[in-house]
């Protein structure tokens, strides 16, 4: 999701929730305690210089339990930092701390917002020997000759 996607969606919003892709909620005495652009310049395993941005929220889950973050108050936070940082639009990724600190994709479900789960991949793999996906089959999907094969009692083996 697009920073420009959550400013459109927020004003149609009674609360902010957040979800795990799972389904377990992020507290939802929640706090958006950092709004930024991340910019990453950097080189792949193939030699290939990579230079990518995107939006970072962070999410905190503190003890003041009354708390509670309204859609204009997120929308006010994100048009400030919009402002004084000259963010741009981009793809949000999400900052939440659960047994770690967790990267997270931005969704939303119509109601909530999802965090999605990043994964790791080699951005390079034609050029640094990962071997294309193997076909799986099932043994039983393997046809030929029957006479040729082992059966028991058989002798062959």
């Amino acid at each position: 999701m697009k920073l420009s996607e959550i400013k459109e969606i927020l004003p149609s919003l009674e609360n902010v929730e957040f979800q795990l892709e799972h389904g377990t909620f992020v507290p939802e005495h929640f706090h958006v305690t950092e709004v930024g652009q991340i910019y990453k310049n950097f080189i792949d395993c193939g030699g290939v210089i990579r230079k990518e941005r995107w939006v970072n929220f962070q999410l905190w889950d503190a003890d003041d339990y009354e708390h509670r973050l309204k859609p204009g108050k997120l929308l006010h936070i994100i048009q400030l930092s919009e402002e004084k940082l000259g963010i741009e639009d981009a793809e949000i990724e999400v900052e939440y701390q659960n047994d770690t600190i967790g990267k997270y994709d931005l969704d939303f479900n119509g109601k909530n917002f999802v965090l999605r789960n990043k994964t790791t991949a080699c951005l390079a793999q034609d050029a640094c020997g990962i071997p294309s996906e193997k076909l799986k089959k099932n043994v039983s999907e393997f046809t030929g000759d029957k006479s040729s094969h082992c059966t028991p009692n058989s002798g062959c083996c």
